[in-house]
């Protein structure tokens, strides 16, 4: 399966884009945006937007049995496979939903289910802090270029994702 890309300039939240796709028919892609004015993580939290950071979503559909703890790990699996190999570092899985590296979180992915016209589908929104790193009280966080000789940008980061989510929805 090849997933179609969605370029935006600015979304409220890649996965609110993802869901909208769902809706109109669309059953697989990516959405990738530069700017997200609402992004959220697990439990409501907000999800702090910094300029050119990846701000992306991978919705598709998928069997009614697999249950979104199997799909948290899987999604984590194959990011922390992308970043490690862009960047060649231990990157650490902090379940249910945090990339880290050195204790500090640079990634973090929410999963969220839809159902449409008695199909399931899965929506995997991913976040990942480039350039810059948010403040979060208590949560010491961290930015990919910080580790890197040579500068990371999101089209590398985005094109390896994409390329492990398509190996993986083929087998």
């Amino acid at each position: 399966m090849k997933l179609k890309k969605y370029l935006y300039k600015t979304v409220t939240s890649t996965n609110d884009v993802a869901i909208k796709k769902i809706k109109k028919g669309i059953t697989s892609g990516l959405i990738i945006s530069k700017k997200q004015t609402k992004g959220r993580g697990r439990y409501g939290k907000k999800w702090i937007y910094l300029k050119n950071n990846l701000f992306m979503s991978i919705f598709f559909n998928i069997n009614n049995s697999i249950s979104l703890k199997k799909l948290t790990s899987l999604s984590c699996k194959l990011v922390s496979k992308s970043l490690y190999k862009i960047l060649d570092i231990k990157i650490m899985i902090k379940k249910p939903n945090d990339l880290l590296i050195n204790n500090k979180k640079v990634c973090g992915i929410l999963q969220e289910t839809v159902f449409f016209n008695n199909k399931k589908f899965a929506i995997i929104g991913i976040g990942v802090n480039i350039h810059k790193s948010p403040v979060i009280d208590n949560y010491p966080t961290t930015y990919l270029n910080f580790f890197s000789q040579k500068k990371i940008t999101s089209l590398k980061i985005y094109n390896e994702i994409k390329k492990n989510f398509e190996n993986y929805l083929n087998k």
